[in-house]
């Protein structure tokens, strides 16, 4: 418990200086920063043809899915060819049409919904050119449009997609995962491009050790909130992460960028009040999950105890011996609350109610939320708040000094409807679908959990999984590409309409009635519309899934 303790006052003590380096990192004025990376970054300008100026929201959107359209596409063919192109001394062929679909858009989406195990699912190429390549482009896009939004919503100009999105991965994104994975490198993660090697085991027979480019990986795996693993394991496997500092240190990064977005939020729109408040609403709301879960899981699995089994440490099903209970379910809240999906615990083997926390992380999608797409989801619940709010006394909402009005609320309740439509009929469709039944290792209510939590991570675009689940076949690999692919860009672009049309709008001077968003009593309706709006949404879900497995054990 202490080391959780201490986690967690690291990232308090980081949220706040990592989200003002942000926004000057952002700043279009003339900075410091520009004297370091301006250069490079003026260099990369010239060379694809991006001029700073400042687009539209839907210039914006469209350079949006544009861009991120052909880097799919692009991948796509590297991943299906990799068996004829170079960097694959293990042989590994092309990837199968689906499941190469799959990928692509998985890792564009900032998913990493991997159906496929890493270290011989795909050669070094495919490792570095497409996936390496995509953790960068992803959570750099993801960063471009948060930061868009929050201009816009504070009524400045949105700015312009390209130039965002190279200093997302120029001054945020490339130096930290370069002093990290150097740091990785040092704890014992691997970082070569030899092949795999063959060993002699003490019963004397031969096993292939799978290597690679391990550290490189590793850094932005975790800061970018992507969370796939090498390999298949993931952060499970003593080369993804040999030991507790590096445990620590991926748990710092999977926070770095969620819990600094708060703050990069009060400082662009003139207000640290209100970062404060979003800060500590979600960080209250991730600690009464934790606490939860880790109460769960230390009781052990019910049917166990009742056998005599000793239960002392928790319930270490499915869990590395190397982290133990604790740290093992603290990782697991960690990156569905960050919406990385990196795991050191397999989350199919949790006890229901530690699972349905996992889960109920991704539903919400607002406790931190990963690098940008998650923050934009807080503004919005947010902006419901305000408006519930200004219902209740008969005042037209204001956020921000602009009015909230009808356009405004359409785009958001579509927004908001968007994410249970796609889980919940996803799933039904799944249950329903023979090709989707036949994936479930569970007939019972954990077969149930499996089916939503798949699609949960897709729509949220997590990435972790139950992996009971035999999600390696064309129709899984094709139902949980559509849902990532409109989780994703969907609320994207509408958000950014949202942006666009508050900064279109006069600014309303702040009076008596106007209802603050920096004070404590904002947060606690904040918290209140998280669960109210959101959770309800899915609660008989969750009470056909994990809490009825958990009422049977």
């Amino acid at each position: 418990m202490l080391s959780i303790i201490i986690t967690l006052a690291a990232v308090v003590l980081i949220a706040k200086p990592a989200g003002v380096y942000l926004a000057k990192a952002f700043d279009y004025n003339q900075t410091g920063l520009d004297k370091v990376f301006g250069p490079f970054e003026n260099l990369l300008f010239k060379l694809s043809g991006v001029t700073k100026v400042n687009q539209t929201w839907k210039q914006y959107a469209i350079a949006l899915v544009l861009a991120n359209g052909f880097m799919i596409f692009l991948v796509y063919l590297v991943f299906r060819l990799q068996g004829v192109l170079p960097l694959n001394p293990s042989g590994n062929p092309g990837m199968e049409p689906t499941l190469a679909f799959n990928t692509a858009v998985s890792f564009m989406t900032n998913t990493n919904l991997q159906h496929y195990s890493g270290e011989s699912g795909l050669s070094y190429l495919g490792q570095m050119i497409g996936i390496l390549f995509m953790m960068f482009a992803a959570p750099g896009t993801a960063l471009a449009v948060a930061v868009a939004f929050v201009r816009g919503v504070s009524g400045a100009n949105i700015g312009n997609f390209f130039v965002d999105l190279f200093r997302a991965i120029t001054r945020v994104l490339l130096p930290v995962a370069l002093v990290t994975g150097l740091v990785f490198v040092a704890l014992g993660v691997p970082q070569t491009l030899s092949p795999s090697i063959t060993a002699e085991t003490i019963e004397g027979t031969s096993q292939e050790i799978a290597r690679g480019p391990v550290g490189t990986f590793l850094s932005i795996k975790e800061l970018g909130n992507n969370g796939g693993g090498f390999f298949g394991v993931n952060s499970a496997h003593p080369f993804e992460n040999p030991n507790a500092i590096s445990n620590f240190i991926q748990i710092l990064l999977m926070f770095l960028l969620p819990t600094a977005l708060p703050f990069m939020y009060g400082k662009m729109v003139g207000n640290a009040k209100q970062g404060r408040v979003l800060f500590v609403s979600m960080l209250t709301v991730f600690i009464v999950f934790l606490s939860t879960a880790l109460f769960y899981e230390y009781q052990g699995n019910p049917a166990l105890n009742a056998m005599g089994i000793d239960t002392e440490q928790g319930s270490m099903e499915g869990k590395e011996v190397r982290f133990g209970t604790g740290q093992s379910i603290f990782y697991a809240i960690v990156t569905t609350a960050t919406e990385t999906g990196a795991v050191n615990t397999m989350h199919d083997t949790l006890t229901p109610i530690g699972g349905m926390l996992a889960l109920s992380n991704m539903l919400l999608n607002t406790v931190f939320g990963g690098v940008g797409a998650g923050f934009i989801n807080v503004i919005m619940y947010s902006m419901i708040a305000v408006f519930l709010s200004g219902l209740m006394v008969g005042r037209t909402p204001e956020f921000l000094g602009k009015k909230i009005e009808g356009r405004e609320m359409k785009l958001i309740a579509i927004t908001m409807l968007m994410h249970p439509l796609l889980i919940l009929g996803a799933s039904a469709i799944a249950l329903y679908t023979p090709s989707g039944v036949a994936a479930i290792s569970n007939s019972g209510f954990h077969g149930i959990s499996q089916v939503v939590y798949e699609y949960t991570s897709s729509a949220a675009n997590n990435g972790s999984g139950f992996e009971g689940l035999g999600d390696a076949t064309p129709f899984w690999n094709i139902s949980t590409g559509i849902v990532m692919y409109l989780g994703r860009f969907f609320g994207l672009v509408a958000m950014l309409a949202v942006a666009g049309s508050l900064a279109s709008k006069k600014f309303v001077p702040e009076t008596v009635g106007t209802f603050r968003t920096d004070t404590p009593l904002f947060g606690v309706i904040l918290v209140g519309t998280f669960f109210i709006v959101g959770a309800l949404t899915f609660f008989p879900t969750l009470v056909l899934g994990p809490v009825a497995e958990y009422l049977t054990l």
